[in-house]
């Protein structure tokens, strides 16, 4: 593997059930993957969103709140439920995790940002994964990251990540709605133009905020920092050895 350090960031649709509820044997594949990938002496720091579902699950609520307040209630519980299993999970393979939770204003702040990188570094240093969500409990703009996506972009930058793979619960970009049974899958976009904005249209899981369209708004952070981007499923974490592989999986997204 040429990769020296990657970000891996996995959607609420891939961690928990359609009942909210933790999926428990996806986690359990995503940590095994991650963690083999460490022991190869690849630097990875994984992007988990999750918290406002798993806490919804946790607390036996069906329907995802519309309220910042609820929402935000949510993530304190659903963060402390994410973080006991992939601390548990983890530790299985002998490796240790650190929790980073941002909000926007951390990452525009010249001093913050400085901060995070170096936090960063040590835990690489150390040996440790950093996991990263966005702090939903003091964020003011609710979901200010599209489920992830973009944090996981700025992240990637900012560490200087060598790729971005982003889970999520479709195999990659189609040139039409992926239910139709005439759509392709697009394998590699070298740019980002408004018509695959209008391919990508709104989709969203019941208990994520996330849709193509923000994985396209991570590739174009992700392309202008020269960073490649995967997008691919979440059902397969196996498929992040591919893309290390440099094999075709997902849709690829590189600027040329």
């Amino acid at each position: 593997m040429d990769c020296k350090r990657i970000v891996v960031k996995v959607g609420t649709s891939t961690l928990t059930h359609d009942t909210g509820k933790t999926n428990i044997r996806q986690m359990k594949k995503l940590v095994s993957v991650l963690a083999d990938i460490v022991n190869s002496g690849v630097e990875v720091a994984l992007v988990s969103s999750g918290s406002i579902g798993v806490g919804a699950g946790k607390l036996g609520i069906e329907d995802r709140p519309s309220d910042t307040a609820s929402k935000q209630a949510l993530s304190t519980v659903g963060q402390c439920e994410l973080m006991f299993m992939y601390d548990k999970m983890f530790n299985e393979y002998s490796h240790t995790i650190g929790q980073i939770l941002v909000t926007k204003r951390d990452l525009e702040n010249d001093e913050s940002k400085e901060n995070l990188i170096n936090s960063f570094e040590k835990l690489f240093e150390y040996g440790a994964v950093p996991i990263v969500n966005e702090n939903d409990a003091i964020a003011i703009d609710e979901i200010v990251f599209g489920d992830n996506d973009a944090l996981s972009a700025i992240i990637a930058r900012f560490i200087g990540a060598d790729k971005l793979i982003i889970l999520t619960d479709i195999d990659g970009l189609y040139d039409k709605d992926p239910s139709d049974k005439d759509a392709e899958l697009i394998p590699e976009v070298n740019v980002i133009t408004e018509s695959l904005y209008e391919i990508a249209g709104g989709r969203g899981s019941k208990f994520g905020t996330g849709g193509m369209v923000t994985k396209l708004q991570a590739a174009e952070i992700a392309m202008e920092a020269g960073i490649e981007m995967v997008v691919t499923t979440g059902e397969k974490p196996s498929n992040i050895y591919k893309v290390l592989e440099g094999k075709p999986v997902g849709t690829k997204f590189i600027k040329k």
